[in-house]
């Protein structure tokens, strides 16, 4: 359940957003001061922030610069200001839409699913990528790169070193390691050990990532 943080120093305003979205099936927080706003995102993490831009403390467009050092997710300003200098400060401190009070109650719905939406592609992107120091694979294209070139690995290869770096900082035992990437509990369990010595050439020669844990397996370090 995606959760939305909900800013303005006008409470009623506040929970009646907060009714809106919440009939949506989202969860809501409401702060109702741009101090108490910043210190919940340092504390929790929110799928959307809906802020307010005047408010007495801190202003929105403060609560944002300063918040945009610790989230990257969609802020959208709630506003009664209109003009197009107020809505390119916002976006110049890093906003990403505006709704204008008096708002309705469907395009607000619909601006903040929309975002989400947006927000879910780019995560279902990040998660086919997996990047540890100078080592960076693409699970969709089946792509591997070391300092930026690329490197041609087999079929198997490939999925072992997906799998050591989806397990990073994990001693994994051979015997894990070939029953997730062979899928197979009867073949040669030294093949592990033959696709971790060819990793190993094209990509850590130094062994500066793939680790032997003596007696129980492998491990794949964060560098």
């Amino acid at each position: 359940m995606e959760k939305i943080l909900i800013v303005d120093d006008e409470n009623d305003i506040a929970e009646l957003i907060s009714d809106i979205l919440e009939d949506e099936g989202y969860l809501t927080v409401i702060k109702n001061n741009g101090t108490d706003a910043v210190n919940a995102v340092k504390e929790e993490d929110f799928d959307l922030i809906l802020l307010d831009v005047m408010m007495p403390d801190l202003s929105g467009t403060e609560v944002c610069a300063n918040i945009r050092n610790f989230t990257s997710c969609p802020i959208i300003f709630v506003t009664a200001k209109t003009n197009l200098s107020s809505k390119l400060v916002g976006f110049e401190v890093g906003a990403d839409d505006y709704i204008t009070k008096p708002f309705i109650n469907e395009e607000l719905v619909a601006r903040v699913k929309a975002h989400l939406r947006r927000e879910g592609r780019c995560d279902k992107k990040k998660s086919n990528t997996i990047e540890i120091g100078d080592i960076k694979i693409n699970k969709e294209s089946f792509e591997v790169y070391k300092k930026g070139e690329i490197v041609a690995l087999s079929t198997k290869e490939f999925e072992l070193l997906t799998y050591l770096m989806e397990n990073a900082g994990i001693v994994l035992s051979k015997e894990q390691i070939y029953q997730s990437v062979w899928k197979n509990n009867y073949g040669d369990i030294g093949t592990v050990a033959v696709n971790i010595k060819s990793l190993r050439n094209k990509l850590d020669t130094e062994e500066k990532y793939i680790k032997t844990i003596w007696g129980m397996g492998y491990k794949f370090i964060r560098v």
